[in-house]
Order: C-alpha cells, then structure tokens, then sequence
C-alpha cells in the first residue's frame, strides 16, 4: 500500500512539471505523539523539483490525500560550483 501512495504522489510531482531526484524509505516507526488518533506511520522522504509557482497547489493535494497524515519541506538552495 506504501508503494501505491509513494507512486501516486511521484505522478503528481510529474503532473505539477516536476521532477523526484530521491526517494528514501525510512521504514514503520512509532509516533512521538498521537496524530489524528494514530501511533504509528510509515516514514518516507522525498527529494523534489518543483516550480516555484506550483507548491503551494502540491501541498494543497498533500493535504487532501487521506494516506499522507503530516509532511514537512524544506527548501534547497543551489549550490555554485
């Protein structure tokens, strides 16, 4: 089921002409605290492109998306060689 999720937000990443550079399974771990009546998740981070002028609707379908329970970003800045 994780993949089946994981999956779908990978489309929407490509619908929002974005791209996943990383996906990064961390695995089943217990809550530090209760989130909307669950113990436990599933963690999963993920390196994204996405332009800037379709975040906040990405964030808006994480929201809708009963699967996802929190999220957090953190942008990255580009780094000149």
């Amino acid at each position: 089921e994780v993949d089946k999720v994981i999956e779908k937000i990978e489309e929407t990443v490509k619908g929002y002409n974005g791209n996943v550079v990383s996906t990064d399974k961390m695995g089943r771990k217990r809550l530090a605290f209760e989130v909307e009546s669950f113990r436990d998740g599933f963690f999963v981070a993920q390196k994204l492109q996405i332009p800037a002028n379709k975040v906040v609707d990405f964030k808006r379908s994480l929201k809708l998306n009963e699967n996802v329970i929190r999220t957090m970003f953190v942008e990255a800045s580009k780094v000149s060689a």
